[in-house]
């Protein structure tokens, strides 16, 4: 292919039409094909051509990176020794120094092109101790190369450093000397070059998993953390980003050799960076307190597995000391609440939300009063910003501290936390109703069923209604349900009095078209929960609402043939997938009492199966219904093996659903024990299916 031709081609594989960019691409690959070492010289020529146009020089870049890796493991060795055993010394050289070469190129572009063709190839010879002065030429790029070459260098380290080769990982360790030589150099504050420093930084924090040598020897130590922490300060805020960024990683990998740095600087220096006016700078600073807290957290479970105290791991209570500084500050973020967040979006305030969550559980009871006091100061705020945080900040803490310090605690809170259901802000109501469900979930004691369960409950179920509190408020209610059953066979508990009226709000929510999906789903999860942790003097509403979820089913079967797209479908999956879980919890709870509904199970489940679409996770539900049925009808169930086992035979001889398969596994457990004798005329098929899967597919649970 003449470089014109291949300027033509690699242009083509950049194009917007599809056509287009496919016929370059297949071109592209049968060069590769037809001669493999001059597809390469090709390349790099297009890629060091100086006279080339950027988006070309680019694109050859791109296709010989492509050259040397893949995302498919199985064919990594195949890519690996096409370079390895059929490209010639000679090419294998020309594509090296062409590379190499173009780092210097003033096309900042083309230089980061190069840095990811060198990687790749470094990944293939480094392990296997080839390209051994690859390391001290990047090292002299960054000591004496133009700007540019620097930063080219600097991004091609952090490139080789990334990588998740295994092999390579190892490899790298041997070279640590030579990588910390060259990222320090250029992230010093004597770097004037702010993408130089930039990169340096940014490659730094790629290579401190292969450093541990270094960080063993306090001199050298000292330098990298000297320069790091100069790294905050620097004027770019990009900069301080990178160096925090270390700094977290630095806290995870060498917590042990952190205790001068953070008497010295780090302690300060967060602080200061928590406050920082760049919120990526500040959630970074934040999230190095979240990475103590883990550390702490993790040391000290280890510490309490060891069976002497010399295999214990150092541990300096970090956080303890900080918390009198460190919890204000946190505090303080989550009042910086960005009302257009979408609900996944991680910002400042959420970062510090979570740093305070594991601030509770990695020093207990002393979060308490710094805790206690902002809650105190802003809880009936004007401003909702303030009730807010107040909110959420009591709600982070219910992880950590004993409940018995928690208890008197959450007793005077919980009547204030149920009014503040009703406030005029949605997102103090949103995170009112999620600290409740921190409360019933890990403090459930505190809650009074004399004086709190009623208000409680019924503020809960308002909650159920808005889209944006419902999963919180389901999660509370799922949890009160559980707290509240008492005995399995009492005959009556403290959820009596409020089952009628939760059931049919339930039902109401669950029935309404204009419902979310995410929010019928749960919705109905709580139905199973109050179902299963009823008294015995709910079992009558119990069986008047099998006739509403049966009904339900029913009507889905239509509704299989009417789906238009995808979301449809997915929509009438999640619920008949529900209403099989409600009904797996009434016959759970009804037991043999469930037999008069039966037939109508029956014959809606088999309907379910006789339409449902391949690769549905309904079946097992549907399975899972009918293992409960079969264990509460006991030999009764047998009537309705001839028209059910047509199915089981289909799931217990479908290779290709290994979960359907194994469901159907369990269920002829179920259905011979129940049946007894009566299983008999089945079993040589079921003999043979099970057989057959222990030839054809080992992996299933034995």
């Amino acid at each position: 292919m003449a470089d014109g031709d291949i300027n033509i081609v690699l242009s083509n594989s950049l194009s917007p039409d599809a056509a287009t960019r496919t016929g370059a691409e297949q071109q592209l690959t049968q060069a590769a094909e037809t001669n493999f070492p001059l597809y390469l010289a090709t390349l790099v020529q297009a890629l060091a051509d100086e006279s080339t146009e950027s988006n070309i020089r680019v694109a050859a870049g791109l296709a010989l990176k492509n050259a040397f890796t893949t995302r498919e493991f199985s064919r990594q060795q195949e890519i690996q020794a096409k370079w390895l055993q059929q490209t010639d010394q000679e090419t294998k050289d020309r594509v090296k120094s062409l590379a190499l070469q173009t780092l210097s190129s003033n096309n900042a572009q083309a230089g980061q092109a190069a840095a990811q063709v060198i990687a790749s190839i470094a990944a293939i010879e480094l392990p296997r101790d080839q390209w051994s002065d690859l390391m001290a030429t990047l090292v002299q790029n960054v000591s004496s190369g133009a700007p540019h070459q620097k930063q080219a260098s600097l991004t091609c380290i952090g490139f080789i450093c990334e990588s998740q080769d295994a092999d390579l990982r190892t490899a790298l360790i041997g070279h640590s000397n030579a990588i910390l030589t060259a990222v320090v150099q250029g992230a010093r504050k004597e770097e004037t070059n702010n993408e130089v420093r930039l990169s340096a930084i940014t490659a730094l924090g790629d290579s401190l998993e292969f450093v541990g040598n270094n960080f063993k020897h306090e001199g050298e130590r000292n330098y990298i953390m000297q320069v790091v922490c100069e790294a905050t300060q620097a004027e770019d805020a990009r900069i301080q980003q990178g160096a925090f960024g270390c700094l977290n990683r630095i806290m995870a990998l060498y917590y042990e050799n952190m205790r001068f740095y953070m008497e010295k600087a780090l302690f300060g220096l967060t602080i200061l960076g928590m406050k920082n006016e760049d919120e990526d700078v500040a959630k970074l600073a934040v999230e190095f307190w979240s990475t103590v807290c883990e550390e702490e957290i993790n040391i000290e479970e280890d510490n309490a597995q060891v069976e002497s105290s010399d295999q214990m791991r150092p541990f300096y209570n970090f956080a303890r000391v900080a918390t009198n500084e460190v919890v204000p500050t946190l505090l303080t973020l989550l009042t910086k609440q960005d009302e257009d967040a979408t609900d996944d979006e991680y910002n400042l305030s959420r970062a510090a939300y979570q740093c305070l969550q594991l601030y509770a559980q990695a020093v207990g009871p002393n979060i308490i009063p710094p805790v206690i006091q902002f809650v105190e100061q802003h809880l009936r705020s004007e401003d909702w910003h303030y009730r807010e945080a107040a909110v959420a900040a009591f709600g982070a803490i219910m992880e950590g501290p004993e409940e018995k310090v928690l208890e008197p605690i959450v007793k005077q809170a919980l009547p204030i936390l149920i009014t503040m259901m009703e406030d005029s802000s949605t997102y103090v109501k949103d995170s009112t109703a999620y600290a409740l469900g921190r409360i019933t979930e890990a403090c459930s004691e505190a809650i009074d069923p004399n004086t709190h369960l009623d208000p409680l409950i019924r503020s809960l179920f308002t909650g159920v209604h808005d889209s944006k509190m419902a999963a919180s408020c389901c999660w509370a209610l799922m949890n009160l349900a559980e707290r509240f059953s008492g005995d399995f066979d009492a005959t009556s508990n403290l959820l009596t009095p409020h089952f009628n009226n939760s059931v049919q709000t339930l039902l109401t929510v669950t029935s309404q078209p204009s419902t979310e999906t995410a929010v019928r789903t749960t919705a109905y999860e709580v139905l199973s929960a109050f179902v299963q942790h009823a008294a015995q003097d709910s079992f009558p509403s119990i069986a008047e609402l099998s006739n509403v979820i049966i009904k339900r089913l029913e009507e889905t079967i239509p509704m299989q043939t009417q789906v238009v797209s995808i979301e449809d479908k997915i929509a009438l999956e999640e619920m008949q997938t529900s209403l099989h879980a409600v009904l797996q919890a009434i016959i759970q709870r009804l037991d043999k009492e469930i037999a008069p509904q039966g037939d109508r199970i029956m014959q809606v489940s088999l309907q379910i199966l006789s339409t449902a679409s391949g690769k549905s996770s309904v079946p097992e539900s549907v399975f899972a219904t009918i293992s409960g049925l079969a264990n509460a009808m006991e030999e009764d169930f047998g009537k309705y093996m001839e028209a059910f086992t047509p199915f089981l035979y289909n799931a217990l001889g479908n290779q290709e659903e290994p979960s359907l398969c194994s469901m159907a596994i369990g269920l002829v457990s179920d259905i011979t024990r129940s049946m007894g004798e009566r299983s008999q005329p089945y079993c040589d098929h079921f003999m043979n299916y099970l057989l057959n899967n222990l030839r054809v597919r080992p992996m299933i649970p034995r």
